[in-house]
């Protein structure tokens, strides 16, 4: 068997899909290239290849109708560029990475409410500014003044969606004692309560808390679920923390928000033009955290992703079950 794999995958994942053929590794954040649909065709022709794990790219409805793909392997939380209907209807079993970076992107939502908790941008830039001289007493209190932060501790934080991802966010936050509410329609009170985390409607989460957290998956239900009317529930003193998707948010009444005062901040890891250069608008606020999608991007996603990848590609190659698959219906048709 040949295996392309275009995913960045750990060594340590890798040794276990050798024992099963010949590795193809190119490894797109070395390549600097992403196949999509007729392209990625071509490749696995062109490489003879047997499976394919991909990662950005996207393996289309013309690459299963094209080839004699043994099994696909997605090493994403979901398998979001694969088209499944396409891969069941051709017997491809698809593979994935559920939980892959949901600790990552949980240590960057507390990354982002210490940093506008203690006005870590504001401090950075204007140390860098080179307008700090310390003159005399006044001159120092007046910076030491202008810096003045709070505590988790002593805050309110609201969670919007207690999934995965929320839900360790919350246990995160039992080392700091802060009060903690939630809102998910699809989460009782009882489960919020294992986590400390008081369920309340969404309204009354927007007026009390000082942290606003969004951990809720994109679709057309919470589409735009933020927007001027929500933010306007928001205190003058209250932060939002977005590491979610940016659909979720009207980003144009955040912008409104922050620059007329309404709220005292954000804390942003998601955008609606992406990649994030220099150019983006929120980069001009002090009291904005602004970080260009990388709360996935650690060498601990990368080797955990390999490693359901490739142990759960390994069960099926020796004949027994998978834990992670797309379209299971396909072990049962074969």
């Amino acid at each position: 068997m040949r295996i392309l794999i275009t995913a960045s995958l750990h060594k340590s994942g890798l040794e276990i899909l050798h024992h099963h053929g010949t590795i193809i590794y190119e490894d797109w954040r070395s390549t600097n290239r992403v196949y999509w649909g007729e392209e990625l065709l071509k490749k696995l022709k062109k490489e003879k290849a047997d499976a394919v794990i991909v990662e950005a790219d996207a393996v289309t409805d013309e690459v299963f109708e094209g080839s004699s793909l043994k099994f696909v392997g997605c090493a994403r939380n979901s398998p979001k560029e694969i088209d499944i209907e396409a891969a069941t209807a051709n017997g491809v079993p698809v593979f994935y990475a559920p939980g892959r970076n949901n600790d990552s992107v949980a240590d960057l939502t507390l990354l982002l409410m210490l940093a506008q908790a203690r006005k870590l941008i504001q401090t950075d830039r204007l140390l860098k500014s080179g307008k700090v001289q310390i003159q005399s007493a006044e001159d120092f209190t007046k910076i030491f003044d202008s810096l003045k932060g709070s505590e988790l501790g002593r805050s309110t934080i609201g969670i919007i969606g207690l999934g995965q991802i929320g839900t360790i966010v919350a246990k995160r936050l039992q080392g700091f004692e802060t009060r903690l509410l939630f809102y998910d329609p699809y989460v009782t009170a009882k489960q919020g309560k294992q986590v400390n985390a008081e369920k309340v409607d969404l309204e009354t989460l927007l007026q009390e808390s000082d942290f606003v957290t969004l951990h809720v998956q994109a679709n057309p239900e919470t589409f735009r679920m933020i927007g001027e009317e929500q933010l306007s529930l928001m205190k003058p003193t209250a932060h939002l923390i977005n590491t979610a998707r940016s659909a979720i948010l009207d980003e144009d009444a955040l912008f409104k928000a922050i620059q007329s005062g309404k709220i005292a901040g954000a804390g942003l890891d998601v955008h609606s033009r992406e990649p994030v250069g220099s150019d983006n608008r929120f980069l001009q606020f002090d009291n904005v955290t602004v970080t260009p999608h990388i709360g996935g991007n650690t060498i601990d996603v990368i080797y955990r992703q390999s490693m359901i990848i490739a142990t759960d590609i390994d069960r099926f190659l020796k004949g027994e079950t998978p834990k992670y698959l797309a379209n299971p219906e396909v072990l049962k048709s074969s």
